[in-house]
């Protein structure tokens, strides 16, 4: 018993484990990133366009925020704009799809409503 010494630490092959786990992580954030910007670039441009009077201006002031901020994944005709009250509630809803690898992929669905305003 005198000659065993006990080791401590994690091994080499956990530590490839962990970085095979922390690389697939940030290949799915890589790619998610993105369309999380862009998600909340049209809860911003939604909120501005229920300030239209019409179905028709909601819609041309959010495809002008959509051009500003480089919203592809959306237009101002895939908008639901209704009326509750006096005010106008704008939302939409949409799905981003990434292929990972084989038959894997990501997909991310995404859904907004105008906050309540002024």
């Amino acid at each position: 018993m005198a000659g065993r010494t006990r080791q401590r630490g994690i091994s080499f092959f956990t530590v490839i484990f962990i970085m095979a786990v922390l690389a697939g992580v940030g290949l799915i954030a890589v790619q998610a990133f993105p369309s999380v910007i862009e998600y909340q670039a049209a809860l911003k441009a939604i909120n501005k366009a229920k300030e239209g009077a019409t179905v028709m201006e909601v819609r041309q002031i959010f495809d002008r925020a959509a051009d500003i901020d480089t919203i592809s994944s959306l237009k101002g005709k895939d908008l639901e704009i209704a009326k509750d009250g006096d005010q106008v509630v704008v939302s939409f809803a949409y799905d981003k799809e990434f292929h990972m690898f084989g038959p894997a992929w990501l997909v991310l669905k995404y859904r907004g409503t105008s906050r309540p305003g002024r």
